[in-house]
């Protein structure tokens, strides 16, 4: 049986599976883009001197530190697609041979030989090839009379969008082949690539009722009263038993 509109509660959160939702007030066509293809590219990269491999980086190292003492970590990771260049594939009508130029950047922090925290810049310009990627061209060519949409279609083609979550793993204080004092690091990180394209999608829609509970500044509690209303902890762990009798 479905679900009367006004026994419906409207707020984000995951759609009850079990239950049915009443009818939508209206079905709405709206424009979203939508990933064609993705994949993942996985890398633990340390320094080395010469071409970067998947495994080196000659950029992983940084310039000349003036008397370092300790180091500290990373932070302040971020990624910037600097090219895309596409090529047909063969024998697969849209899929695409991309080569994809970025750059890594994130701040190495340290500590000198007085005490002071010190940071240095490092950025690592990598080139990925990937094989057999789907991102067709679109079809409709796209112009609007003024920005209404977040997004842009640059030349009529695919967009290309890049997602990383990065870690340094290691920072290890060295010397150079001239005696001067550097610092290396051991990157990893995961980039995900995405083909997008705009496309209309048709969505149910519901009224949204005026919510009954005000915006209230939450009070300070006293954390002597929240730990007098807290259960008591369970003092030992699940023994993870085997059931003496079937479920049935």
């Amino acid at each position: 049986m479905a679900i009367n509109i006004q026994n419906l509660v409207l707020r984000p959160g995951l759609v009850n599976k079990h239950g049915h939702l009443p009818d939508p007030s209206e079905l709405v066509s709206i424009e979203a883009l939508k990933v064609f293809d993705q994949c993942m590219i996985k890398r633990c990269l340390v320094y080395a001197d010469g071409p970067d491999t998947s495994t080196t980086d000659c950029e992983l190292r940084s310039n000349p530190l003036d008397n370092p003492k300790r180091y500290i970590g990373c932070r302040d990771f971020s990624i910037k697609l600097l090219s895309v260049d596409k090529y047909p594939h063969r024998t697969k009508p849209g899929f695409k041979r991309l080569v994809i130029t970025y750059m890594i950047s994130f701040c190495a922090d340290y500590v000198d030989a007085n005490g002071v925290n010190r940071s240095e810049l490092f950025e690592i310009n990598r080139t990925d090839v990937i094989g057999k990627f789907y991102c067709p061209d679109p079809v409709a060519q796209v112009s609007a009379s003024s920005p209404v949409c977040c997004y842009n279609i640059a030349n009529g083609e695919t967009i290309i969008k890049l997602e990383m979550i990065a870690e340094a793993l290691d920072g290890v204080l060295t010397q150079d082949d001239d005696g001067n004092a550097v610092l290396d690091i051991t990157l990893g990180y995961y980039l995900i690539v995405k083909a997008l394209l705009p496309v209309q999608l048709l969505i149910p829609a519901y009224d949204c009722p005026v919510p009954d509970e005000p915006c209230e500044d939450e009070t300070d509690e006293d954390p002597c009263e929240r730990f007098e209303r807290a259960p008591v902890p369970r003092f030992y762990p699940d023994q993870n038993l085997e059931p003496l009798f079937p479920d049935d």
